[in-house]
C-alpha cells in the first residue's frame, strides 16, 4: 500500500508538470488527437521531468499490483488528484473550497478503509482469451481517439479522458497477466499478448490525456479518466483474477473504494494544475480554472 500511495504522489506531481507543458505547446491543426503532439511536448523540460516521475510511479505501481488487488491500487492512483490539489493549495496558492478539502479527506479515509479491508491479490493467472481481450481493448482505445475528434468540445474532453482512463486500466490489468518481468523471461514476454497491451494501452492513455488537457475541459477529462482507470479494472480483478477482501470486510472495502473514487471526482478540476497566473491573480475562481480554455 505504501508503494501504491508513493505511485500516486509521483503521478500527481507528474501531471502538474505535464499539464503546464501541454498548455505551453502550440496545438496542431484540427480538433482531434494529434500524434505529433507528443513529439512537441517532449521539447519541454517539465514534460520530460514528468515522464521521469511517471516511470518511477509505474515501478511503484508494479510492486503494488504484485501484492494488492487491482481495486485497491486503482483507488490509490485516483488519489493522485488529492496530491495535486494539496500541492496547488500550498505551493501555487490556489484556493480550495470547503467541499474540496472534504473531498481530500474522503480520499484519504477511503484509502485507509481499503488498506484495512484489502486481501492479497487474486492468484488466478488469467486465460489466454483474457490476454487477447485486453490487447483488443488497448487497440480499440487507440482507435477511439480519431473518433473523439469529431465530437463537440465538451463531449470530446470527457471521451478522451475516459479513453485515457481505460488505457491506464489496461496497464493495471496487463501487469497482473505478466508472470515474470526478468531478463531471462524475455522470450516468454514476446509471446504474451498482455505485454503488447501494456505498451499500447499506456501509450494511448498518454496521448489521449495530453490531447484532452490541451483541447478541452480539464474537469470533464479528469472525471472520465478516474472512472475509466478504477471501475473497469476493479471488476476485471474481482471477476477474472480472483481479487478478494479480508474475511468479513467486503462492505468496508466497497465503502472505501466508493469514498476514494467519489472524492477524486470532486477534485477532477485538479487533473491539470493551474498554469502560471498573472500577477495579482493568485486564486482560481470556484468551479472554474483560471487558465481554462472554452472552445466554441
Amino acid at each position: 500500500m505504501i508503494c501504491a500511495l508513493g505511485s500516486a504522489v509521483c503521478f500527481g506531481t507528474a501531471s502538474v508538470l505535464q499539464a503546464v507543458a501541454a498548455r505551453a505547446t502550440a496545438p496542431g491543426k484540427g480538433s482531434g488527437v494529434d500524434p505529433r503532439l507528443l513529439l512537441r511536448v517532449l521539447k519541454q523540460w517539465r514534460y520530460l521531468l514528468g515522464l521521469a516521475l511517471d516511470f518511477l510511479g509505474f515501478l511503484l505501481e508494479l510492486v503494488a499490483l504484485r501484492s494488492l488487488p487491482i481495486y485497491a491500487v486503482g483507488a490509490a492512483l485516483a488519489a493522485s488528484l488529492a496530491v495535486t490539489a494539496v500541492v496547488a493549495a500550498r505551493v501555487l496558492r490556489v484556493r480550495l473550497s470547503r467541499t474540496e478539502w472534504l473531498a481530500v479527506a474522503a480520499v484519504c479515509g477511503g484509502l485507509a478503509m481499503l488498506g484495512l479491508a484489502s486481501g492479497e491479490e487474486g492468484h488466478r493467472r488469467g486465460s489466454f482469451d483474457l490476454r487477447i481481450g485486453v490487447l483488443a481493448c488497448a487497440l480499440a482505445i487507440l482507435a477511439s481517439g480519431a473518433l473523439a475528434g469529431r465530437l463537440p468540445a465538451r463531449a470530446r474532453a470527457a471521451v478522451l479522458g475516459l479513453g485515457a482512463g481505460f488505457g491506464f486500466g489496461v496497464v493495471e490489468v496487463a501487469v497482473r497477466l505478466i508472470d515474470d518481468f526478468s531478463f531471462p523471461a524475455i522470450p516468454t514476454l514476446l509471446t504474451n499478448p498482455a505485454v503488447y497491451a501494456l505498451l499500447i494501452g499506456g501509450g494511448a492513455a498518454f496521448l489521449l490525456l495530453t490531447s484532452a488537457f490541451q483541447r478541452g475541459s480539464v474537469t470533464a477529462a479528469t472525471a472520465g479518466m478516474v472512472i475509466g482507470e478504477t471501475v473497469g479494472p476493479a471488476l476485471v480483478g474481482v471477476v477474472w483474477l480472483g481479487d478478494r477482501t479480508r474475511a468479513g470486510l467486503t462492505p468496508l472495502a466497497v465503502l472505501g473504494f466508493a469514498l476514494a473514487v467519489a472524492g477524486a471526482l470532486v477534485l477532477a478540476r485538479f487533473g491539470e494544475a493551474p498554469a502560471e497566473v498573472a500577477s495579482g491573480e493568485r486564486h482560481a475562481p470556484e468551479g472554474r480554472r483560471a487558465d481554462a480554455v472554452e472552445e466554441p
